[in-house]
Formats: C-alpha cells, structure tokens, sequence
C-alpha cells in the first residue's frame, strides 16, 4: 500500500499527484515489471479520497503504458525499458560488502582462535538432543541466565580458578560487552575508573562512551602501577591480571595482593577482573584468579567462552560481590537474559558432560605447539627483536628494533600480504618518545606452515 504525501491545497489535483508518484515509482524501479497495484477501492480508503480519484489517477498510467489491467485480477506493471533500474538496493550492498575485512596471505591476529578445532559433531550431537528432550527451553527464562547453567560455570569456575561463588552471584549475558554496561548501573554514583595503559580499548570505549571519567595508570613488570592507582581519586580498577591485554604480564601474587589491599582500604572501592586467557598458560603454576583471593567481597570477576571455545557462542559471565549483588537484585532484576535459552542449554551439557574440559585440554596442547612453533621461527631476527608476554595466551608481543615506525612496519607486511597488529592503537595515553616499536602476533587460527612462511616473508621484506 502506498504512502503518499498528498496537498489538498495544491494547484495540482489530487489524481494527478497520485499518478505523479506511482509513475515516478515505476521509473525508478521501486514497482517492479509484474507487481500488482492496490485495488482502486482499497488504495482510496487507505488515501481517504473518492474511488474515483484513483480511477482517474490509474487510468492516465495505464493509457501511457506504465500500468495495465487484467479482467478480473486487477492492474500490473508494465515493463518500462527506457529507464534507469532502480539503485537504492545496489548501494546498500556496496555498504554492506565494504564491512568486510580484507582478506590477507598471513593474518597475525590477536583476538583469533582455532575455529578449525572446534567440536562440531558434538555440538551437533548436543544441540540436537536439546531441542528433543525439552520443550521449556522455548520459555522465558531467569534475568540473570538458567540455573543449572550458572551452576556448571560456578562449579567449573572454582574447581579450574578458585573463584568461591554461589549460583546466585552469577550473570550471565551475551559478551563482555553487555555485562560491563549493566555493571556501570551497579556502581557507586560519579565512580571513577582506572584502567591499564595500554589496555583493552572496547572496556574503554564502553566507559566513557558512557560517561564515566578513565585514568590510564602505566605498567611495570608486574603490571598496573600500586603506587600511581593509590595518588589517585579513583575508586575502580579494570585490570586483567592472567594475561594483560595486550601487554600479555602475569600478574605476580605479590602485586595482586597489593591490589587487594588498595580495594579494601575504602568502602566504595571495587577491582573489575577480566580474566583474559586464563585457560591458556605455558609457563609455571596456574595463579589463582584475584577473585578467589579476595577475603573483602571487593572483586568483580569476568570471563567469556569466546576463546575457549568460539567467539560466535557469545555467552559469558559475570561473578559479583554480595553488595553489589543485592542492587541488581532490588533495583536491575527486571532486565531479561539476552543469551538464548537453547544456547544456555547447549553449554550446559557441553560442561556437565566434561566435554569443555576435553575441548580445553585439546586446544592447550594445540596452542603450546603453535606457541613455540612461533617462538622458534622468530629467532631468524637473530636480535632485532624483543620477544614479550609469551608465558601465556594467545599472541606474542614483539618489539622490532628495526629502522621503521611501527606504522609502516604494519604498511609494508599489508603491502606484502601479511596483517600486522600495532600495539599503538591499545594505548589511552601516548607511550611517548621512548616508545619502541611493537607488533602484536597472534597464531592461534594459523596453521604451522602459515606461521613458518609468514615469519620467513615478514623477515624477507623488513631486513
């Protein structure tokens, strides 16, 4: 049914503003030869004009040829030949198509995993007894995700992290992302939140697109700085100690206890714990998560399945205190899961029937080949580079003492079809002069002779 602007104070009569606007819809293409028109009957009610108006309007179309009438079924589209096709469609599919990323020989990136090990057949297998053996999965279910899928996460959580929860502490949602912005509702009013620098830039664009006011706090070895974050009025810390992102330090437990320390010094004071990579370690003793250290219910643990199992199952979790807990709870309960019930009810199987932990025992022994593999292939850069945050993950930090900026480092493998990852663009605040020029590697989603002839060519055109 068409929707057309008419002027009943126009010089030009009502018909003919009708047959202007069909005629024009023909030319362009937005009526398609064979479509059929509404019947003059219910076009007039719909225009809320007389009958006889879009008579008049159909028969000037259909004695120029734009239009015809067939006995009984009612007026078509005549084929227009002599007219430009309509190209709305053609430019939304050239939008569209510029979206997607360029495809390259060797692509290093950082926030890959190894989709070629997923475990298709046995989340087929699962998916399909899901949806035979329960009906309920259709229904909505709890806000804050379905019980016995917070208590697998829970249950799986202390056994692999130390994290001490119950069920109830736990939120689950469609992506870091969803749970830092319902977070930011649970905090206390005008907080202020420091961050690493550099640091996982999305959490930083969530928080200030936001509103709320970020601090970089610079690195040392062990991570964020105790000393800056304390001479700061600050009173939440984003940090991801397992792994800094991008950086890759492990947090040592003196440092995290520091930090704990600083949280519990004040009421209003929180630690944000993103516990990037923490599945992943190739080097010494699993530390347990600051969560599970914390004696003051002043940490608010994060995960994701994104790079333990795939980035497309979007579900992950959110531990929270008790206090913090009894605000969502009277004030922010009302919001719905945004994970869908037969997703959840895939990820419970898949955890209670210890196929996760098979899965993650699987990608460590994969990840550790390709780990040193990489580790192996760069030392053809003799001492030109600098290798960091390789004790866990899934990337390498390099810094390339060559005669480049880390710009056109990235523009000469892009012109030699390999994708560079700057560590530039994870900086909040400039690193300044001494700054050396650093790539991120990431290898998880490449095979191992992609990873030997990327190295060998990057070599190649750099030296």
């Amino acid at each position: 049914m068409f929707t057309i602007h008419l002027n009943s104070k126009s010089e030009t009569p009502l018909y003919e503003q009708i047959y202007q606007y069909i005629k024009n819809e023909i030319k362009i293409g937005a009526l398609a030869y064979g479509e059929k028109l509404p019947s003059t009957r219910s076009l007039a009610a719909h225009l809320q004009v007389s009958r006889n108006t879009i008579d008049m309007a159909y028969g000037q179309l259909s004695s120029e040829g734009y239009i015809e009438s067939k006995e009984k079924k009612g007026y078509f589209v005549n084929e227009v030949t002599e007219f430009i096709p309509y190209t709305s469609h053609k430019k939304i599919s050239k939008f569209v198509t510029s979206e997607k990323k360029e495809k390259y020989k060797y692509d290093f990136s950082p926030f890959a995993i190894d989709i070629n090990s997923f475990p298709y057949n046995t989340w087929r297998k699962l998916s399909k007894n899901v949806l035979l053996d329960n009906n309920d999965i259709f229904l909505q279910g709890l806000g804050q995700g379905d019980d016995q899928l917070r208590a697998a996460i829970g249950k799986y959580l202390h056994e692999s992290r130390n994290v001490n929860c119950t069920r109830e502490q736990i939120i689950v949602g469609a992506g870091i992302d969803y749970l830092l912005q319902l977070l930011l509702q649970l905090l206390p009013d005008n907080s202020k939140i420091a961050m690493e620098n550099p640091s996982y830039k999305k959490a930083y664009k969530i928080f200030t697109g936001l509103n709320y006011p970020v601090t970089p706090i610079e690195l040392d070895s062990s991570g964020i700085s105790i000393h800056e974050l304390s001479n700061l009025d600050i009173n939440v810390a984003y940090v991801t100690p397992s792994h800094q992102y991008p950086i890759g330090i492990v947090m040592p437990i003196k440092r995290r206890l520091e930090l704990l320390n600083w949280a519990a010094s004040s009421e209003k004071r929180y630690i944000i714990e993103d516990d990037h990579d923490s599945e992943f370690r190739y080097k010494g003793k699993p530390i347990p998560a600051l969560q599970g250290l914390d004696p003051h219910n002043k940490v608010i643990y994060l995960g994701t399945f994104s790079r333990a199992i795939a980035p497309g199952i979007r579900i992950a979790y959110m531990v929270l205190p008790n206090d913090l807990l009894k605000v969502y709870q009277k004030q922010y309960s009302y919001y719905s899961s945004t994970v869908s019930r037969v997703d959840q009810s895939i990820l419970t199987a898949f955890i209670e029937d210890g196929y996760f932990e098979r899965h993650l025992n699987k990608m460590r022994k994969i990840y550790k080949n390709k780990h040193d593999l990489i580790i192996n292939s760069l030392k053809i850069f003799e001492d030109k580079v600098q290798i960091l945050g390789e004790n866990a993950g899934l990337h390498l930090v390099i810094k390339m003492h060559l005669n480049y900026t880390e710009s056109e480092i990235v523009e000469i493998g892009k012109k030699n079809n390999i994708k560079l990852y700057g560590l530039k663009d994870y900086y909040i605040r400039d690193p300044g002069e001494s700054y050396v020029p650093t790539i991120l590697l990431g290898y998880a989603n490449m095979s191992e002779s992609e990873i030997t002839d990327g190295i060998q060519l990057l070599k190649k055109v750099l030296m």
